[in-house]
Formats: structure tokens, sequence, C-alpha cells
């Protein structure tokens, strides 16, 4: 019997011409500060501000990968991508908490170091810089928070964003104590505070995104519950193949092999029965796009690589 499938043409995503207004807008407010600050670090003499460029210039490329992510999601299915590009959104993500880690290892690194040796540091000037950083960070980061951040992509960017937003004020406050203090080593005291925080929210974004691309099955969705739902329709005798995984944020998919009785495959009652199990699977588990084999008693035997 031939296969079929339900949530086709289905919307995922809730307006994602939107997203990408919203990651172009905070990712020109990035850049923007981003020469702002290279800048002030030449003219300040400035190694700190210098280093904080080059991690701001890691933010503006893990930013434009979810911009890019974020428009190849939208290219519709072909014969070779049969599921669209949607997946790239997952790849940008796992991307994002990986140059969280990478960020977090160099700065942890630059910390120890002048935690060893301190260096002179212009506190006004750090006050400054990091006070505009702040204030471009916080409407970078109301900006994301109104795109649709159920998506991976976009919470990866809106964290890259807001662990910047932290180490801003983590430099006001180090600021304030060296100018107040000239305790020099408040500087890098506060970008370890900042790293922790940093890998907290790699971590949040690669346990998402390693689960979709290993395909493991969704968190919200029970495969044993799965069965027994399908069980208890009364003309199913029993189910095999049965799979459950996650395509892109927000959008579960599942199939299954479905052996039905013969009275009802004799009557041609198929598609009513493969009506109640799509709805019963949307219903109950928010899984719209589902694939059902529906097989009459006995079809399993000439079947090869169950599992």
């Amino acid at each position: 019997m031939p296969n079929h499938a339900a949530g086709d043409g289905h919307d995922h995503v809730a307006e994602p011409d939107a997203d990408r207004r919203y990651l172009a807008l905070a990712l020109g407010l990035i850049v923007a500060f981003l020469v702002f600050e290279v800048v002030a670090a030449f003219v300040g003499h400035s190694l700190t501000l210098l280093a904080d460029a080059g991690h701001m210039l890691a933010d503006v490329g893990a930013i434009a990968a979810s911009l890019v992510a974020a428009r190849l999601a939208t290219r519709p299915p072909s014969e070779t991508h049969t599921y669209g590009l949607k997946r790239a959104e997952i790849l940008a993500a796992a991307g994002n908490g990986i140059t969280l880690l990478v960020v977090s290892a160099l700065i942890v690194f630059e910390a120890v170091v002048r935690l060893i040796h301190p260096e002179d540091v212009r506190g006004g000037l750090l006050i400054g810089v990091a006070l505009v950083g702040v204030v471009v960070n916080v409407v970078a980061t109301m900006t994301l928070a109104r795109a649709n951040r159920r998506s991976l992509n976009v919470e990866g960017a809106f964290q890259h964003i807001l662990t910047d937003l932290y180490a801003f004020v983590g430099t006001v406050v180090a600021g304030i104590i060296i100018v107040t203090t000239g305790f020099r080593r408040a500087d890098p005291i506060a970008s370890l505070v900042v790293v922790a925080l940093m890998v907290r929210a790699a971590v949040t974004l690669l346990g998402p995104a390693l689960r979709i691309l290993v395909e493991a099955t969704p968190e919200d969705v029970e495969i044993a519950e799965v069965r027994r739902h399908i069980l208890e329709v009364a003309e199913v005798v029993s189910v095999h193949d049965l799979h459950a995984w996650t395509l892109t944020s927000g959008l579960p998919v599942l199939s299954a092999h479905v052996v039905l009785s013969d009275g009802c495959v004799s009557t041609g009652d198929a598609a009513q029965v493969l009506d109640r199990l799509q709805a019963c699977l949307a219903g109950h588990f928010d899984v719209e796009h589902s694939t059902f084999q529906l097989e009459p008693i006995g079809h399993q035997e000439h079947e090869s690589g169950l599992h």
C-alpha cells in the first residue's frame, strides 16, 4: 500500500522574513560598534579593547552565519534536497555554540596571563567604550528578542549578543574598580565571570542542536506512548519500523509501518484509519509531518532491514 505523508506545506516557521530583518539589524549594530571599538583601541593604546574587538569580530561572523542559515532554510525542496535546507539553521546553531566555547578558551588564556602579569589599563577609556557597548548590545538584544527564539539559529545569535552585554557590564565594573582603587586585576577577573556565562550559553545551545543532528527522538515525544496510541486504533494489528526525529527547530517528523487487519484492507477502510492515525499524532504529540506505510498481515515477512 502506498505511503501517505501529512503535514506537507504546514508553516512551522513564524515570519522567517521578520527574523532575517532582526538578525540583519542586530548585525549592523554590532559591526558599527566593532569599528568604533577598534578606533578607540588604537587611539587609547588599549590592548584590552583590541582584544575585545577580536571577540566582537567572532560574534559578527557567528551572527552573519545565522543570517545566511536563516535565508538558506527558506529555500524550497528540490530533487537533491527533498526537505530543502531547513537543517542549515541547526548547523549554524551548533557553530555558534562551538564558537562560544572557542572564544571562552581564548579569553581564559588571556585572563590567566593578565592575572599573573597585570597590564596598565586606562580605566576611564574602558568605562566609556564599555558603556557604549552596553547601550548597543541592549538595543541588539531587544531587537533579537522580538524574533522567533524557538529557532535554535536565532537563539544562537541571541546568546552571542547577550554574552557581549554581560561582558560590557563586567568591563564597566572592572573599569570603575581600576579607576577608584588601581586594582588592575579587576579586568581579567571580570572576564572569567563572563566566560562562565558564555560556557553555560554554549552548552544550552549545543545540547538541542546535537540531538537534532544525530536524529535523536524529540524530547517531548515518547516512542512507547506513540506506539500505544497507534495500537489503540481498532484496525491496527501491530506497528514496526517506528522512527521519530526532528528536522529543524519546531519540526518533529515521524514514520512507521502499520499492519492492518485483513478485514480493514479488504473493505477499503485503510484511508479512514490513516486519517485517525495522523489526527492522533497531531493532537497528542504535535507531530504534523508523519508518514505511514500501511500493510496487510504477512507483509512484514517480505521486508528486510527492519528496525
